[in-house]
């Protein structure tokens, strides 16, 4: 970079310096901060707790995603579905990685959350983005412990951690909106795809380190739009993964499922799709009540949408029922599972440049009985996905 221009306000010089490293790397709006590419491969190797719980600053792509239901009481008739993303995007060009500035974009930190009114069918969501080193927004390695503002994630061990159970405690909120969150769960981490490495294409770059804590149940305080406080059960589900090539370069976007079953097992499901909406890779796993999980090798798991729904706000149409069959899905033709409501559409393009569907859902078994709920995530059909 040349230096400053003579008779220029020095701080002003600057911020126009880091706006062109921006702009030579496609960060320069808000829309594009996922593009960021990092000049390395992400390195595959076993997972450790509690260290790989903190942040990977030496990958491109990180989040952390929690969702869940709440009700009156455990398994109760869900009333609200919620979401906390925090992603942590690392800059690719490395003349802003050596930047002398504290102000240069090395590291940024991005939030999503929603609330959704399952009464209703009403969404409200919200979201923020912010870089690090300002005072603003920060992360742990040693451990889960992310903030943006006042938007906060934290991660201890549980009351069980001889057998790796963990405690996660939230506060997050828009507009109308709040909630305060202390969830447990007594398994260790969930390992997906091989200990931990999970392909997401047929060429073996397009993988990230990725786990998942699942049959997350404790309290959670609500405000709503009106005012009130009330506190409320929750079951949730944690995802913690990191990348720097998630997809291949025909893939469109992805489909996604994490479903807590009332019999205390969990299930994993996705598959990545091309233009067309044939499948370019699936996965996926089945854990037991005991922890002991299975993985799904690509096709072994099958996922067909039922019933689209059309965003009257983007024009996109998103597959809200699916039909499931597989290994240890029962008999009688699987399972299905239903959008608890169609308008779970994100708009987050304020910052990172993504539009999105993610919902609350229900899972029924070939009788027509539920058995489970969770969250899908609908990815690729509003625009082209473009990460890492």
């Amino acid at each position: 970079m040349q230096g400053f221009v003579q008779g220029m306000n020095p701080r002003r010089a600057l911020l126009q310096q880091l706006a062109a490293l921006s702009l030579s790397t496609g960060l320069a709006g808000t829309g594009a901060l996922l593009l960021a590419r990092p000049a390395f491969a992400l390195e595959r190797r076993p997972l450790s707790f509690p260290r790989d719980h903190g942040a990977h600053p030496e990958s491109g792509l990180e989040w952390w995603y929690l969702t869940g239901l709440l009700a009156e009481q455990d398994w109760g008739a869900p009333r609200w579905g919620f979401q906390l993303t925090f992603f942590r995007v690392r800059h690719g060009d490395a003349a802003v990685q050596q930047h002398p500035s504290r102000l240069a974009p090395r590291q940024l930190l991005l939030a999503h959350v929603a609330l959704t009114d399952l009464t209703r069918g009403q969404l409200q969501h919200d979201q923020r983005v912010a870089r690090l080193g300002l005072g603003h927004a920060r992360y742990a390695e040693a451990e889960t412990d992310l903030r943006l503002q006042d938007w906060w994630l934290r991660r201890e061990p549980a009351a069980s951690a001889e057998a790796g159970g963990s405690r996660y405690r939230a506060a997050f909120g828009g507009q109308r909106f709040a909630l305060q969150l202390d969830l447990s769960t007594a398994l260790p981490p969930l390992l997906q795809g091989e200990a931990g490495w999970s392909r997401k294409g047929p060429e073996p770059q397009h993988a990230s380190q990725y786990y998942s804590q699942t049959q997350l149940q404790g309290q959670v305080l609500l405000r709503d739009q009106e005012g009130k406080t009330r506190p409320y059960h929750a079951r949730a589900w944690l995802d913690h993964e990191w990348s720097d090539a998630l997809l291949a370069p025909e893939a469109q976007g992805w489909d996604w499922m994490g479903l807590n079953l009332q019999d205390g097992r969990a299930l994993t499901a996705f598959r990545l799709r091309r233009a067309d909406g044939s499948e370019l890779w699936s996965g996926g796993s089945l854990r037991e009540a005991s922890g002991a999980s299975r993985s799904f090798a690509p096709g072994e798991l099958r996922l067909k949408p039922l019933r689209e729904w059309r965003s009257p706000a983007s024009g996109a149409r998103y597959p809200l029922a699916w039909a499931l069959d597989g290994p240890g899905l029962g008999s009688g033709g699987g399972w299905r599972l239903e959008a608890l409501a169609d308008a779970q559409e994100v708009d987050a393009r304020a910052s990172s440049g993504v539009l999105y569907w993610e919902g609350a859902a229900l899972l029924r078994n070939a009788q027509g009985q539920a058995i489970g709920r969770g969250y899908l995530e609908l990815t690729g059909y509003a625009q082209r996905m473009r990460v890492g």
